[in-house]
């Protein structure tokens, strides 16, 4: 499978060429950008401009942005009005959400990238009619926005009322969006299990985010991490199914200190990759 990385690994740093520069090195092909203002800042043209010379001269490819949950630089800490949302039912907030969003979804005109990640409503929300509503106002004008430059906007299951694999394909089946999706496993884990999301979402899934977790808290652990309860070679045999349809995307969070986090990174994308050739050596051998 094609491997990703998520700069979500160093959120809290501020994205550089340096940073991309050892991403390529590792030998990982692409990368999905962390739309955190402290890390990307999408309203800095310096910034844009330095990461546009260098993916103009990379062969590092951009595959996907995560949309912007906050406008502060402190995940949303310095208040309520620092979320972005697009289930806010206040018709002049939720023009304000989508104008921020517009803004994040603005790099690609300078940067090409094919996916755009978009949650739901914010982690823990509870289901409410009026919401999907006001989450189907905002997709509506969004993904026309993406559209327009070249780019799909993606659902992701978080765990909340409206992100489960089951209320995703009732916001779709009810707004007629034709949207795809972000598989997100670690969060498919603490809601229905992977089983079930993977078996309702495998036909929109183009794109993936894997980590581990215990089940209960998102951590955003790497796969294979001792407080992480994911059966891997069974996540792998799901994913593997469908190989050609979406790549094998990390998308971990940072832990200080570790100054070799990349290095942790190849050896799970290996650890993952055996347990795929594990399973056909196997697969051959019943058929023998």
């Amino acid at each position: 499978m094609q491997h990703a990385l998520s700069t979500h690994i160093i959120a809290n740093h501020r994205l550089t060429t340096v940073w991309l520069e050892r991403i390529w090195d590792a030998g990982i092909p692409a990368v999905e950008i962390f739309c955190a203002r402290q890390h990307l800042d999408y309203t800095n043209r310096a910034q844009i401009a330095e990461l546009y010379h260098f993916f103009r001269d990379s062969e590092l490819r951009l595959h996907s942005l995560h949309a912007p949950l906050y406008t502060d630089e402190v995940w949303g800490r310095s208040g309520p009005n620092a979320v972005l949302s697009i289930t806010e039912i206040v018709k002049k907030r939720r023009v304000a959400v989508v104008d921020e969003l517009k803004r994040a979804l603005e790099i690609a005109e300078r940067i090409p990238f094919r996916y755009f990640i978009q949650h739901i409503g914010t982690a823990g929300e509870e289901f409410d009619e009026h919401k999907v509503e006001a989450a189907f106002t905002c997709l509506e004008e969004i993904s026309l926005f993406a559209r327009q430059r070249g780019v799909e906007v993606l659902l992701e299951n978080i765990p909340n009322g409206f992100s489960s694999a089951e209320r995703l394909e009732y916001f779709l089946h009810q707004t007629h969006l034709d949207l795809g999706y972000c598989f997100d496993l670690g969060h498919a884990h603490m809601n229905e299990g992977i089983d079930a999301a993977f078996e309702i979402m495998q036909a929109r899934i183009r794109s993936t985010h894997v980590h581990d977790n215990n089940g209960t808290v998102d951590a955003h652990l790497v796969p294979f991490h001792p407080e992480g309860s994911i059966d891997w070679r069974r996540a792998m045999r799901l994913l593997s199914s469908r190989p050609e349809q979406y790549p094998l995307l990390l998308e971990l969070r940072e832990r200080e200190p570790d100054p070799h986090p990349l290095e942790e990174v190849c050896r799970t994308f290996e650890q993952l990759e055996n347990l795929i050739d594990d399973e056909r050596t196997e697969s051959a051998e019943d058929n023998h």
